[in-house]
């Protein structure tokens, strides 16, 4: 099914007239109501009140008013509210994301060595001289997925040595990755 000018027009016309989008569907055929939404969607069509009518319904005939009955009270209005501030003035409620830095630029500054325990680094250093270097399509549950280099050079990859048991890096890399929070905090004093 296409949307010719045939059918968009009478899809517009239907549309002005409250039909919902699913008579819609069914009037044109060979398309489903999320596809009418859709097009209406795209074709910037105006947004009906909620609870209309569709034109082809015919008004119901209202019974009697009863004799004995009491006037409503006057609905509560609650008072105006000022209008909100541009969102210039408000403060974001969520934390700014992160820049994204473009291929081939220099990444931000990395947590410094002194976090990292000397033996550890030594034996990252060692490891990483023996490691597999795969890429993300060669890695499996049984590779360890430390990532080595900057992603956006080609340099970047991944150890690829075997792994320690329920973790995803080898004995090396669990080591830096994993560390007990009060031998990090002692090596920052």
């Amino acid at each position: 099914m296409s949307w010719t000018d045939e059918r968009v027009e009478l899809l517009k016309k239907m549309w002005g007239e409250g039909q919902s989008a699913s008579q819609i569907a069914k009037e044109l055929g060979g398309v489903t109501r999320n596809a009418v939404i859709g097009k209406v969607h795209r074709l910037g069509l105006s947004n009906r009140a909620t609870g209309a009518t569709p034109a082809k319904a015919e008004p119901k005939e209202k019974p009697a008013p009863k004799a004995e009955a009491k006037p409503k009270p006057a609905p509560k209005t609650e008072p105006a509210r000022p209008a909100p501030a541009p969102a210039t003035e408000a403060k974001p409620a969520v934390p700014a994301r992160r820049q994204i830095i473009p291929a081939g630029q220099p990444l931000p500054p990395q947590p410094s060595a002194n976090e990292i325990s000397p033996e550890a680094l030594a034996k990252v250093n060692e490891v990483e001289k023996k490691a597999k270097k795969l890429t993300l399509m060669e890695l499996t549950e049984k590779t360890c997925k430390w990532p080595v280099g900057d992603p956006a050079t080609e340099d970047f990859w991944f150890c690829g040595l075997p792994v320690e048991a329920g973790k995803p890096y080898c004995e090396a890399h669990v080591g830096v990755a994993f560390q007990p929070m009060s031998s990090r905090r002692d090596r920052r004093r």
